[in-house]
């Protein structure tokens, strides 16, 4: 990073304080590069608009925001505010919802990835809820895709602006479990729904953000290859990048406590739920607000392969953040 950025977001985040105190919340920085824990604010549909609008410029610098001791919040009134910081998708393309708009996560993606990359309209931010906890563990670790890109050599950047990744929904969540145990039989069942439509969606490995101008690297479990490049050199260069991106200096821990929110910017992050709590009940409620189709440097669009995703969300461009303009 050159003097000229540092000094420049070093400007960005003091006109937002400027906004912090004026909407009366404040913004407690977890970490360098990701990661922040908001406070002075009641989680519903009633947040004032200069609230939300605070909101919203603290997870577009921090990438991912925590909430505590929002015991108050039901579905209804956790999806009320989701409305507020914008359009809430379908559940999930593939999985049901047995009739809620909220996905209920009662597992731990132990895997690196950023939601629902198999499709083209990539969810912009996720608002999970925490609603049953195990005695231990469960935590969910995220990483800043752009702090990763930020860091990389001039060269690799230059190769990964040009690279494209197809995404894929058939990953393997199985793996080579044993499909008589019946925890694992449940992971099948949930495969073969996960599975039950395929999609696939050609992206870039360097999209731009549209809310604030960054770069980021778009990969996750759901990139399963690079155009033009043979499997053995994809497997290389994408262990290479993941790497990078979940280096420990570019990640943001939070163990869970009843009454925590969090909120991640889904175009900016990764994110994996710690599977460390046996067979004990963990149970979070997720909305997922709709998002645009990413752009790489170049201008051009992430392009569809198979599956068509309108019935799971709209296309919803965002625009460039003040802060962050130009």
């Amino acid at each position: 990073m050159t003097l000229a950025q540092i000094e420049h977001r070093a400007d960005r985040e003091a006109s937002a304080e400027r906004g912090y105190r004026e909407a009366g919340i404040t913004v407690e920085k977890l970490g360098q590069h990701i990661g922040a824990r908001i406070g002075g604010v009641q989680l519903g549909g009633d947040v004032p608009a200069e609230q939300v609008e605070a909101i919203r410029l603290a997870l577009a610098i921090n990438k991912v925001v925590v909430f505590t001791e929002q015991h108050h919040l039901d579905d209804e009134s956790q999806y009320a505010f989701a409305e507020l910081l914008g359009t809430p998708t379908t559940p999930h393309p593939t999985v049901t919802s047995r009739g809620t708009q909220l996905l209920t996560i009662d597992g731990a993606a132990n895997s690196w990835h950023t939601d629902v990359t198999f499709v083209d309209r990539i969810p912009k931010a996720s608002i999970l809820r925490a609603v049953t906890l195990p005695e231990y563990g469960g935590a969910t670790t995220w990483a800043s895709t752009v702090a990763a890109y930020e860091q990389l050599p001039k060269s690799l950047r230059a190769l990964t602006e040009e690279l494209w990744a197809t995404h894929s929904n058939l990953y393997d969540y199985v793996g080579q479990a044993d499909p008589s145990d019946a925890i694992n039989q449940g992971k099948t069942d949930h495969y073969r729904e996960f599975t039950s439509t395929e999609y696939q969606t050609l992206h870039p490995v360097v999209r731009v953000h549209p809310e604030t101008g960054e770069r980021a690297l778009l990969l996750g479990h759901f990139a399963k290859d690079f155009r033009g490049l043979t499997t053995a050199e994809f497997h290389t260069l994408y262990q290479l990048l993941q790497n990078r991106i979940i280096k420990l200096e570019n990640t943001f821990r939070w163990n869970w406590r009843l009454g925590d929110v969090a909120i991640w910017d889904n175009r900016a992050t990764q994110h994996y739920g710690i599977a460390d709590f046996g067979d004990r009940k963990r149970e979070l409620h997720r909305i997922t607000l709709a998002g645009d189709v990413p752009v790489d440097v170049n201008g051009a669009h992430s392009r569809v392969i198979q599956g068509d995703a309108s019935h799971y969300s709209a296309i919803l461009p965002s625009p460039r953040l003040e802060v962050f303009a130009a």
